[in-house]
């Protein structure tokens, strides 16, 4: 866990979150699915204030098709860290497949986001395929961002395997059911030594912040923006709430008490 900061003022570049060596001012990180088209897509991270953005190599043009428009042209990867999932993989072969063409058509690029999903219904993550597919990815050269379950024992063994960040789930992809068991996030950012990042589940702002006063380092979300009723304007409550949570933790809440306390003192007061 962070060390509570003596000036809640964080300033952004001060308290910047770290991956794989890389220093990011942004906490919110943002897919690039869903969106009604790419300039609405453009539109959304732009206003999230996200500097890296999740891409399902199955389902994006990065490229790939030249007769088509390119993600990377309204998002252009010289601004931006793109991060190629395996989004829509089920095994641990279709996964590393994914991977490897991504590294390729991003000449080289070996940061991503797994996942290996065991259920299409609630599209939660097949942990045994998952970790296949992650110690084949880093004796590969990959770094890894894995997504998994809120287990604190399994986060811990993709750490020791090698990945440079865990993202547990809050609730199914695409819920928006927000964090439904916080204590194990707690447990998992408590013992990890790598960035803890909240991934699927989250619905709205306060589920961000929620995440963020959690002490997770990050927080990454796709649908929360995209099938929001204005997701420009939903990409900017969410900035805002994470980087409000962020300030939050660091700055220690108060202690839950069972009985009320007087905001102002008692003794001294000119009236009995």
């Amino acid at each position: 866990m962070a060390a509570i900061a003596s000036d809640v003022s964080v300033r952004a570049d001060g308290d910047p979150l770290i991956i794989a060596g890389v220093r990011y001012r942004s906490r919110l990180l943002v897919g690039t699915g869903k969106y009604r088209d790419l300039e609405e897509t453009r539109r959304a991270v732009e206003a999230s204030g996200a500097e890296i953005v999740t891409v399902a190599i199955r389902r994006t043009n990065i490229g790939q098709n030249p007769k088509e428009p390119s993600l990377t042209d309204m998002l252009p990867p010289t601004r931006y860290t793109y991060l190629p999932n395996t989004a829509g993989c089920y095994t641990a072969e279709d996964a590393v497949r994914t991977c490897r063409l991504a590294r390729e058509l991003l000449n080289g690029h070996d940061l991503v986001k797994l996942e290996v999903l065991g259920d299409e219904k609630t599209l939660y993550p097949d942990v045994p395929q998952t970790l296949e597919a992650a110690q084949i990815l880093v004796k590969d050269g990959f770094k890894v961002m894995v997504y998994t379950n809120d287990d604190p024992i399994m986060a811990r063994r993709f750490e020791e395997l090698g990945c440079v960040a865990v993202m547990p789930l809050a609730a199914p992809i695409g819920s928006g059911l927000g964090i439904r068991n916080p204590y194990n996030i707690r447990f998992i950012v408590e013992a990890a030594k790598v960035p803890i990042l909240v991934d699927a589940g989250v619905g709205t702002a306060s589920d961000a912040a929620i995440a963020m006063e959690l002490g997770c380092d990050g927080v990454l979300m796709n649908t929360a923006i995209a099938a929001a009723q204005n997701p420009v304007a939903m990409a900017g409550a969410m900035k805002k709430a994470v980087e409000a949570g962020r300030e939050a933790y660091l700055a220690g809440r108060m202690p839950r008490k069972q009985y009320g306390s007087p905001s102002s003192p008692v003794g001294g007061t000119f009236f009995p």
